[in-house]
């Protein structure tokens, strides 16, 4: 059981192969993020996130399509006082994706950029710096 105040999710890092990250916002939000949702008793994390990218953006992955990244915590971005306890997934992806069911704006967005959209902070935090492409030497 998870500790009260805490909100276990799992998320993707839908990544294209011009580097462009995807990210959403779902409806009567200000707050841009990954993609994906809560993990519900006895669910996979990787089941989880491919049945939230199938309803979030018509999106049909199997778990085995997800590269594991992570786990990560940081405030919740719609919640406040609680946290996210987020098994974080990544996926390259050459087909396009089209918003459904709580989302309503998806943005693709250049992670080594300056980004003037709100950001959850698990976003800004610690998933964006992820896709971020290594400085040259």
């Amino acid at each position: 059981m998870n500790p009260q105040g805490v909100i276990r999710i799992a998320a993707a890092l839908i990544r294209r192969a011009d580097g462009r990250t995807l990210l959403v916002r779902k409806y009567n939000t200000a707050t841009f993020m990954q993609p994906g949702g809560k993990i519900e008793a006895a669910e996979e994390p990787a089941a989880a996130l491919c049945r939230e990218l199938s309803e979030e953006l018509s999106l049909q992955l199997a778990p085995d399509e997800l590269t594991y990244v992570g786990r990560f915590t940081a405030p919740a971005a719609n919640e406040p006082g609680r946290l996210v306890d987020a098994e974080i997934f990544s996926v390259e992806l050459c087909r396009p994706v089209k918003p459904a069911a709580e989302i309503e704006e998806i943005l693709w967005v250049d992670p080594d950029a300056v980004i003037s959209v709100d950001l959850a902070p698990l976003t800004r935090d610690k998933l964006l710096p992820l896709c971020a492409r290594p400085a040259e030497k």
